[in-house]
């Protein structure tokens, strides 16, 4: 089935030009240009995948995002312009699952989409599609839903992903470009906070252990590490 993408922009100089782009890597393109009409179409018939504007007339795309993360999980893919790093954040904050920054080459928009894409499919090794459990969190691969105690936890699709590698590689030490590769496609840059932020998120949703101690851990200057519970030593990095 051709996935589906919303490009929600007031510049329709660039959403022809998306839209032409897109169309010939195998996309269905919908446009809409302002912030209540592009909510509204993603309520009324929720796409694959947003393009999403932080920059809109009317209701801005900060507050479009907040309202979709209210409603769905539809992936959403943030375009901030160049320099508004606070943008970025707030928008990764919310529950973006990843950004770009304008002026930018439609080919980089596209291979961002394909990765958040992939992540949403879980699509991975043939085997790994079992359950993994680690202390009181379970993750479901396959249908792609976390549990924290039996509870449900509202994740994304890039934070799923990256809980999942986290898991599965319990007690170890991950580096953030081996996270960034893995989970959102590309090497880390120092420049660039995404994986932070949703390390961030992830420890937000997930909390302390029932003991008090961190599930995951900043190994300052490597990456990060989820503790299983009898490695939870004294004098870490948080």
């Amino acid at each position: 089935m051709t996935p589906r993408l919303l490009l929600i922009d007031d510049d329709r100089e660039l959403c022809d030009l998306l839209t032409e782009f897109l169309s010939s890597e195998g996309y269905e393109i919908q446009a809409c240009h302002a912030g209540d009409a592009g909510l509204a179409a993603v309520v009324a018939d929720p796409p694959d995948l947003v393009v999403l504007d932080v920059m809109l007339p009317g209701l801005g795309g900060l507050d479009v995002l907040r309202e979709i993360r209210a409603r769905l999980a539809v992936p959403v893919v943030m375009l901030t312009a160049r320099g508004e790093e606070v943008d970025r954040i707030v928008g990764l904050e919310l529950g973006a699952d990843d950004y770009l920054p304008k002026p930018f080459n439609p080919r980089e928009l596209a291979a961002r989409i394909r990765a958040v894409l992939r992540r949403v499919d879980g699509a991975g090794p043939r085997g790994l599609s079992e359950r993994v459990r680690v202390g009181d969190v379970e993750l479901d691969p396959g249908a792609r839903v976390a549990w924290r105690g039996g509870a449900e936890l509202e994740l994304t699709g890039v934070e799923f992903s990256l809980l999942e590698r986290l898991v599965r590689g319990a007690g170890q030490v991950m580096s953030r470009d081996e996270l960034s590769r893995e989970v959102l496609g590309r090497r880390a840059s120092s420049f660039d906070r995404s994986l932070d932020v949703h390390i961030s998120n992830l420890r937000r949703k997930l909390g302390p252990r029932s003991d008090g101690g961190d599930r995951l851990k900043t190994v300052r200057g490597v990456g990060y590490q989820y503790v299983r519970p009898a490695d939870d030593e004294p004098g870490g990095d948080r």
